[in-house]
């Protein structure tokens, strides 16, 4: 791990300069053609399928009332990229929690390893924080996120990885700046600008071993993408076939958000998302425990980065 930290720091830098994308950018866009499209129609039907992606889970036991969105007090986000296969449940690669201030009209941004060795809450094992999916869906990924991090987590984003194929290929296509040369799942993707279909992005974001940055340069390929998307989908000719998107929208994508909590999210929170702070669980140590590789959190930046994520948060007292 040691021999990496290098470029994990370089990914840090090259990372603030870009603009920050979340995993919620899909479906904000879907209420940015709500709003742009005028049409009844088109409001009416993604009030509709918002009503589909949503599902009800328990608030934070760390929050001693439910957050008040109206009141525009600090919130939280986790934003889960589940890839599901086959045969097999899904362990979520991507962790993404945003903690979204509008009184200092700010957010923060931590990237989780998929890796990082930690307690299970529900399962009561130690295991990598991407196996919390697996065990126990949505519920125990938040509940054990909550645990590592000492704060409440009151809305998740669940997105199945393989919607992306088919969500690019509704879009026409992506096209992204590309800062490592490799090949995967047949295809070559050089160093520049590159165009990629469904097929092609999803082998993209999937590469892991020929990254020198690991995970973390999996996260940033997995960003891009996503940021690609979220700004086709509020195109003119995307526009005009809204509906398949919302029906693999509705196929590949669960949130505990209403319509009316992400409209009122998107008119009293837009401001926060102009200035974000990205924070790094980057000077930990990978290590083999019977076999198993695991990345090991350094205990001085979690306490760091737990103080910064509670002070923003406003929950200063919760331990």
């Amino acid at each position: 791990m040691n021999t990496s930290t290098t470029n994990i720091k370089e990914s840090k830098r090259s990372s603030k300069k870009r603009k920050f994308v979340m995993w919620g950018g899909i479906i904000v866009s879907l209420l940015v053609l709500a709003t742009v499209g005028i049409a009844a129609k088109l409001y009416t039907d993604t009030k509709n399928t918002v009503e589909v992606l949503y599902e009800e889970i328990e608030k934070s036991e760390l929050r001693e009332e439910v957050v008040s969105i109206e009141k525009k007090e600090p919130i939280s986000i986790l934003m889960l990229g589940v890839d599901e296969r086959e045969g097999d449940v899904g362990r979520s690669d991507t962790m993404i929690v945003l903690t979204i201030n509008p009184e200092t009209k700010d957010t923060k941004m931590l990237s989780i390893p998929r890796d990082t060795r930690t307690e299970i809450v529900g399962h009561d094992t130690t295991d990598k924080i991407n196996h919390a999916y697996a065990f126990g869906g949505i519920e125990m990924s938040r509940q054990t996120v909550e645990n590592l991090l000492e704060i409440p987590i009151d809305y998740v984003v669940q997105v199945n990885m393989e919607s992306f194929k088919d969500i690019v290929d509704i879009v026409g296509g992506i096209t992204i700046q590309n800062d490592l040369e490799f090949a995967a799942a047949g295809t070559e993707f050089p160093v520049g600008m590159i165009t990629l279909n469904g097929e092609e992005a999803l082998g993209y974001v999937r590469m892991r071993y020929e990254d020198p940055d690991g995970d973390f340069g999996r996260q940033n390929r997995q960003k891009k993408v996503i940021q690609a998307i979220s700004q086709s989908a509020v195109s003119v000719d995307t526009a005009l076939n809204y509906k398949s998107i919302f029906a693999t929208l509705e196929d590949n994508v669960r949130l505990n958000a209403s319509f009316d909590e992400l409209r009122t999210i998107q008119k009293g929170y837009q401001e926060s998302f102009n200035s974000i702070e990205q924070l790094y669980m980057n000077n930990g140590q990978g290590t083999m425990i019977d076999g198993i590789y695991y990345y090991i959190p350094d205990e001085t930046e979690m306490e760091t980065i737990k103080s910064s994520l509670k002070t923003h948060l406003s929950v200063e007292e919760i331990h």
